[in-house]
């Protein structure tokens, strides 16, 4: 069961992450884990990429979300659910919801990326839009979802999302065996922190590390300081880790069993996308580099370590991918 903490919030363990695992089989898609001699070649290292860009939806986020909405009671989830996401939640949130037969209505940025937005209208959901710099979305969901009587499900900061996510990581163990890291991409910190559950659980003595873009360095800063630190909207490539601070949930977490945060440039983003498409014939988007490039950049050192790294997803716009990949 999650545990309490002293202000209140539920924090997910790692008996959640194995019953989210038990919800997500034989719906989720167990995404392949690849290598690339290159890559070993280039840091030293034994690297094993968990391929959650050919997840489906396109990233990892279907998994907290299918766990979340089929956690809720028959009758809350017949009265519909609502997400505020810049498009990877939209999309895992509006899919599932597809699967199960829950109305569902998200709150997305105007300047979400366009392939985001048609795919979470493709999958069925109602989008809402706002201005990521002038709004305040979490007010905006709060206030449509009391409006509709609608259950919120927020992107990261959730029990059951959090342990969604932590799935991916018992699904690379289990394949690669003990691993001395685990990098993974850090926005809100659902991924991290459901990762970091489930890694340090399965592969002790494991060093679990977060990546986030320079200009979103909240959860470095948090990590450093010892409190949840609040910055602006941060303008980067990385759409889905513009987020401005980390949550209830996943913070405790991440200051718990996370080892480092370390933060990578737009453009070793945009090298690393390169990396992807012409070494391993990947497409992945700028946030989901974001682990790749801590390693590939020499962010952290992995010299004779077996590592695995997190490719969180691959939504992206193709006429934006070829412009910046170009």
């Amino acid at each position: 069961m999650p545990e309490t903490t002293l202000d209140g919030p539920a924090l997910p363990g790692v008996a959640d992450v194995e019953a989210a695992s038990r919800r997500l089989a034989g719906v989720a898609h167990r995404t392949p884990v690849l290598t690339s001699r290159t890559a070993d070649a280039l840091t030293g290292a034994r690297l094993f990429f968990k391929a959650e860009n050919l997840q489906r939806g396109g990233s990892f986020k279907f998994r907290g979300a299918y766990n979340a909405i089929s956690a809720l009671p028959e009758a809350v989830r017949a009265r519909g659910v609502l997400a505020f996401s810049s498009g990877n939640h939209a999309q895992a949130i509006a899919l599932a919801s597809r699967l199960l037969g829950v109305p569902a209505v998200i709150v997305m940025p105007e300047d979400a990326p366009a392939v985001k937005v048609e795919a979470t209208r493709g999958y069925g959901a109602e989008v809402v839009s706002y201005d990521r710099y002038s709004q305040d979305r979490e007010a905006l969901g709060r206030e449509i979802a009391q409006a509709r009587n609608l259950t919120l499900i927020p992107p990261y900061d959730h029990p059951d999302v959090i342990a969604g996510q932590g799935t991916l990581a018992l699904e690379l163990i289990e394949e690669t065996g003990p691993l001395d890291m685990l990098v993974a991409c850090l926005g809100g910190g659902g991924q991290l922190s459901g990762c970091a559950l489930a890694a340090t659980a399965r592969s002790p003595g494991i060093a679990v590390y977060g990546v986030e873009p320079e200009a979103g360095d909240d959860g470095r800063r948090s990590f450093r300081e010892g409190r949840i630190v609040t910055i602006p909207v941060p303008r980067t490539i990385a759409d889905g880790a513009q987020t401005t601070y980390l949550g209830r949930l996943t913070f405790p977490v991440i200051r718990e069993r996370v080892t480092d945060i370390v933060t990578v440039s737009d453009a070793e983003l945009v090298e690393t996308m390169r990396f992807f498409a012409a070494r391993m014939k990947l497409v992945v988007e700028p946030t989901g580099c974001l682990a790749a490039a801590a390693v590939l950049h020499g962010k952290l050192d992995v010299r004779g370590k077996r590592v695995g790294i997190v490719i969180s997803g691959g939504n992206v716009d193709i006429a934006a991918f070829a412009r910046l990949v170009g």
